[in-house]
């Protein structure tokens, strides 16, 4: 549990895909049991995206990876606004589904499944900036 705690307040972020966000995954929280990886992730949004008078950078998700079946659990949803206020968390309900080739799920259950390695990290503030230049492109 310390362990995820440390994560939570410094993650390494390594980027997964950019499509509608830029996608990143935080392999200083992926945990292991057995077939299981869970793991966090960030969903960064174009710059300026506002909600109201609230302006947000993405959000954080929690999953849960079923290896060897190769199935992705989304487990919830956390707004991150640019002040750096997160949450609060909203929990998905539905069922694990099949990490489709090519798609965001499978991009995060190869690293939290080890199947990629030896990438370079990023902090928050990276992440946020790297997504955000991505986007625009």
């Amino acid at each position: 549990m310390i362990a995820l705690l440390l994560a939570l307040a410094d993650p390494q972020l390594v980027e997964t895909g950019v499509g509608r966000f830029a996608v990143y995954a935080d392999v200083a929280s992926i945990e292991r049991e057995g077939d299981t990886a869970r793991m966090r992730e960030l969903q960064v949004t174009e710059a300026g995206f506002s909600v109201g008078d609230v302006v947000y950078v993405g959000g954080w998700s929690r999953w849960a990876f079923d290896c060897r079946a190769m199935t992705a659990d989304r487990l919830d949803f956390a707004s991150l606004r640019a002040d750096g206020t997160e949450g609060p968390a909203t929990p998905d309900d539905a069922p694990a589904y099949e990490a489709a080739p090519g798609g965001d799920a499978a991009e995060l259950l190869a690293v939290a499944c080890g199947e990629t390695t030896n990438r370079d990290t990023l902090t928050l503030d990276q992440a946020i900036s790297r997504g955000q230049s991505a986007l625009v492109d």
